[in-house]
């Protein structure tokens, strides 16, 4: 799309989108050509405003209004024409001091954080994404509560508590169900579930246990009991009053109210953390050029952020109208993710 611009109309679609990401206003040939100096007509200017209208990228809202730049216009401003800058000094320093502030927290706490500070920093939603992790076990036990159902209690290397109810054969006893747990902790400690469902299961598929049959069936009831539940991730969001500021019509709220509906289902996450893990820093996902959602009006910038072994671990960014300051969103998105790569490799 950009290559069918020549350069007058490239220079007419980023001066309409400066005018509109200043203002929110619709843009008329006049605004255009006093930023020109003069050294275009308002006719000659018109004549390119036709142009990119009929190309998709700027619409007008009214017949004689000034035009707005489209979903499509905006990408291609952001893919093509719009020249980012360095991080201002300013900025820098309050993304290092905030960082140097939430080290040695915990991920969770680092991360709502994170968003909050994104949040205030940008104007908008914050937003933090991290995929749960599985942290290894530290011990297993089972509760007796009646004849054929038993607790089985797992406690994780983070200090994490699950319990979780069982149905066992109604002839186990108290002394059963310790034995499992025993032979469970001498056998999988150090290991996350997953890890551990594959080696009993094999170790009983193998007779390897040298368990009686009643406590190995209490092994492996207990061990899928366990198993791992849907994965998910953790979703910190903050801010989203900022996106209502500039919202006047009820269909407005509506669709914001379903954006954060779509992006906490777990499906979206995964999907962005996808689209963060293929691509080289900075993603934007404008309106209905945004291909994870099926919304308009709102722009998503996202980085991802990643471990020592330099593996793609999470995502962070800021959501906000698509009439977004992206020269200066774009550096501050990635100037963090940076910084908390930084700070929990």
């Amino acid at each position: 799309m950009i290559n069918e611009l020549n350069e007058r109309t490239r220079q007419i679609l980023r001066l309409v989108i400066d005018a509109y990401v200043e203002t929110g206003a619709p843009v008329g040939s006049k605004v255009i050509s006093q930023k020109l100096g003069q050294k275009l007509s308002p006719a000659t200017i018109r004549h390119a405003m036709v142009e990119l209208e009929e190309l998709g990228l700027l619409y007008s809202p009214h017949t004689s209004a000034g035009r707005l730049p489209t979903d499509t216009g905006l990408t291609v401003f952001v893919e093509g024409l719009l020249e980012v800058n360095d991080l201002p000094a300013a900025d820098r320093q309050k993304i290092e001091r905030e960082m140097h502030d939430v080290q040695g927290q915990s991920l969770p706490d680092i991360l709502e954080q994170t968003s909050s500070f994104l949040s205030g920093l940008s104007s908008c939603a914050g937003l933090v994404f991290a995929p749960k992790t599985e942290n290894p076990i530290k011990q297993i036990e089972f509760v007796l509560l009646a004849p054929g159902r038993a607790l089985a209690v797992l406690v994780t290397s983070g200090g994490a508590v699950e319990n979780r109810m069982m149905e066992v054969p109604p002839e186990v006893t108290a002394t059963s169900l310790q034995r499992a747990a025993n032979y469970l902790n001498s056998h999988i400690a150090d290991k996350t579930l997953q890890e551990a469902a594959v080696r009993i299961k094999l170790e009983l598929l193998n007779h390897q246990s040298q368990l009686d049959a009643l406590t190995a069936k209490v092994v492996s009831t207990g061990i899928a009991s366990l198993a791992p539940r849907e994965s998910g991730g953790h979703l910190f969001i903050k801010g989203q009053a900022n996106l209502l500021e500039d919202v006047t019509a009820l269909e407005d709220l509506d669709r914001i109210r379903e954006l954060f509906d779509a992006l906490e289902a777990k499906e979206t996450m995964l999907k962005l953390l996808q689209a963060t893990t293929q691509a080289d820093g900075v993603k934007i996902f404008i309106g209905s050029e945004n291909k994870l959602f099926s919304h308009s009006g709102c722009t998503l910038v996202i980085s991802p952020y990643k471990n020592q072994e330099a593996k793609v671990i999470g995502a962070i960014g800021v959501i906000g109208p698509t009439r977004l300051n992206y020269g200066r969103i774009i550096p501050v998105v990635n100037y963090t993710s940076q910084m908390i790569s930084k700070i929990i490799g």
